[in-house]
C-alpha cells in the first residue's frame, strides 16, 4: 500500500458513454449472480448430492464475501486506481466464474461462489466511484439513477434467465451454464474497460484501516453466517454465540473508526459521511428495502419450484411481469425525479405496498388455486414500485459525497445494499422456510409478503425526511 499522503489526482477525464456501458456491464453481472442461482439450486441439488445446508451455503457464500470486502476494495480502488481494480476484478471474476461451472463437488462450488463474491467485491465500488469522480451535474445524476436501475433489473432478470438456462441445457451444461455464461461477459468488460474508462484515483492516498476491515469484517460474518446457516444446521452453540457477539463487534468497529478519525487518520468508514443527510437517511432507506427485495426474490424461488411444483423455466418466467413493471419505472424515474424529487421514493413505497398486498390478498383467499397468472397483477404492481425506490436511491445517497471520498462512499452504500439482500436472505427465508410446514406455503408466503409490506411503509416514512431537490 502506498504510504499515506497529501499526493494530488490529475483531474479525471469524463466517462463517455461506451465508458458508462463498461461500468454498467461489471455492475450488472455480479448483481446478475446474486440471484441467478436460486432457481437452479434443485438442479444442482440434485447433481452434486449438496442437502440443504451446503445449497444454502452456495448462497450464503457468494453473499457475505461480497458484502464483507466492498467497503475494502472501495478504499483500495482510490489508492490505486479504480480502473486499475475494476480491471482485476473483472478478470478475477471470470475465473472464479468458470471454477463455479466447473465445480465437481458441492463443496468445491461453494469455496468458488465464496471466492466469486470476493471478486464481485472487487467490480462494484469501482463502478460507483468511477461514475462518482468522473461525471459532474446532470450526467452523473442520470447515470447514477441509470446504476440504480441496472442493479435491481440484473436481480430479477437473474431469476428469469437462470431458469431459462437450466432448462435449456446448453451443450449439456445443466445448471452450469449459469456460471460459464460470465466468462465471456466478464472479459468483454475487462477489454473495453481498458480503451473507454478514464482511470481515477483519490486526491489522498489513505493507507488499510487494519482494525476497521477486521472488525467489520467480523461483525458481518458473525450476523450472516448464523442467519444463513442456523436453522438448517439445527441453531448449534456456534451460531448463538455468533449472534450475541455481532452488537459487541459492532460497538467495537464504531469506537475504533471514531478514535480513528478523530486522531486524524482515513477509516475505513468515516462516521462523518453520516453527518451528511442523504447519505444518513438513504441508507436507512437502503436497509429495509433490499431486505424486502431479496427476501421476497428467495421465497418466491423456493414457493414456486416447492410449494406449486413448477419447472425453474415457469418459476423465472412467473417474475417476467414484475421485471418489465421495474424496467419501465426505471425507464420514467430519472424524468420523475427532475419534476419531483425524492418524493418518486415516497410514491414507490406507496405502489410496492400495494402491490404486496394484493399478493397477500391473493395468497390468501385461495391457495389451493393460487398460479403464476394470478401472481401477475401484483408482481407487476410491486416491481413499478421498486423501480421507484432504487433508481433514484444511489444519486440520492451519493448526491453531497465529496470526490475524494467517492470510493469509501461508494463501498458504504454498496455493502449496505448486498448485505441487506443477504440478510433479507437469512431472515424472511428463513421465516418462511421454518413457518411453511407448520402454516401452509400459502400462509407462510402472506406472513413473510407482510413483513415487506412493513418494510415499505418504513420507507414511505423516511422518504419523506428526505431533501426534496436531489442533486
Amino acid at each position: 500500500m502506498p504510504p499515506a499522503g497529501a499526493r494530488r489526482a490529475p483531474a479525471a477525464p469524463g466517462l463517455g458513454a461506451a465508458g458508462l456501458a463498461t461500468v454498467l456491464l461489471g455492475a450488472f453481472l455480479p448483481m446478475l449472480d446474486f440471484s441467478i442461482v436460486n432457481v437452479a439450486l434443485p438442479t444442482i441439488d440434485q447433481d452434486l448430492v449438496a442437502g440443504p445446508a451446503v445449497l444454502e451455503l452456495v448462497v450464503a457464500g457468494y453473499g457475505i464475501a461480497f458484502a464483507v470486502l466492498l467497503v475494502l476494495c472501495g478504499r483500495l480502488g482510490d489508492a490505486f486506481g479504480r480502473r486499475r481494480l475494476f480491471l482485476v476484478g473483472a478478470v478475477s471474476f471470470a475465473v472464479t466464474s468458470l471454477a463455479c461451472g466447473i465445480a465437481p463437488t458441492a463443496w468445491t462450488l461453494v469455496a468458488a461462489r465464496a471466492a466469486q463474491g470476493a471478486s464481485a467485491a472487487l467490480v462494484l465500488p469501482q463502478v460507483l466511484a468511477t461514475i462518482t469522480a468522473t461525471t459532474t451535474g446532470h450526467r452523473r445524476a442520470r447515470a447514477l439513477s441509470v446504476y440504480g436501475a441496472v442493479g435491481g433489473i440484473a436481480v430479477v432478470i437473474g431469476q428469469v434467465a437462470g431458469g431459462m438456462m437450466v432448462s435449456a441445457d446448453l451443450f449439456g451444461t445443466g445448471w452450469r451454464a449459469i456460471f460459464l455464461l460470465n466468462v465471456p461477459l466478464a472479459l468483454l468488460a475487462a477489454v473495453l474497460a481498458v480503451r473507454s474508462v478514464p482511470e481515477s484515483h483519490a486526491p489522498r492516498s489513505a493507507g488499510v484501516d487494519l482494525p476497521g476491515t477486521v472488525l467489520l469484517s467480523a461483525a458481518l460474518l458473525s450476523l450472516l453466517l448464523p442467519l444463513m446457516e442456523g436453522r438448517s444446521t439445527g441453531w448449534p452453540l456456534w451460531s448463538v454465540m455468533s449472534l450475541t457477539a455481532f452488537p459487541l463487534l459492532t460497538a467495537a468497529f464504531l469506537l475504533v473508526e471514531l478514535r480513528a478519525e478523530r486522531a486524524g487518520r482515513v477509516p475505513l468508514l468515516p462516521l462523518s459521511l453520516l453527518r451528511i443527510p442523504e447519505m444518513r437517511r438513504g441508507l436507512g432507506i437502503a436497509v429495509p428495502f433490499y431486505m424486502g427485495f431479496g427476501g421476497f426474490m428467495f421465497v418466491v424461488a423456493v414457493m414456486l419450484q416447492q410449494g406449486l411444483h413448477v419447472g425453474p423455466v415457469a418459476a423465472g418466467w412467473a417474475l417476467v411481469p414484475m421485471a418489465v413493471g421495474y424496467f419501465t419505472a426505471s425507464l420514467a424515474g430519472p424524468r420523475l425525479v427532475g419534476l419531483f424529487g425524492s418524493r418518486v421514493i415516497t410514491i414507490g413505497a406507496v405502489i410496492q405496498a400495494a402491490g404486496l398486498s394484493l399478493l397477500i390478498a391473493t395468497a390468501l383467499a385461495d391457495w389451493s388455486h393460487f398460479s403464476t397468472l394470478r401472481m401477475l397483477p401484483g408482481a407487476a404492481l410491486a416491481g413499478v414500485g421498486q423501480g421507484f425506490v432504487s433508481t433514484p436511491l444511489f444519486r440520492v445517497v451519493l448526491s453531497r459525497v465529496p470526490v475524494d471520498r467517492a470510493g469509501v462512499g461508494s463501498g458504504v452504500l454498496a455493502t449496505t445494499q448486498q448485505s441487506s439482500l443477504a440478510l433479507g436472505v437469512a431472515t424472511l427465508g428463513t421465516t418462511f422456510l421454518a413457518l411453511s410446514p407448520s402454516l401452509g406455503m400459502g400462509r407462510a408466503l402472506a406472513l413473510v409478503l407482510a413483513l415487506q409490506a412493513g418494510g415499505s411503509l418504513v420507507v414511505l416514512w423516511l422518504s419523506t425526511r428526505l431533501p426534496r431537490t436531489v442533486g
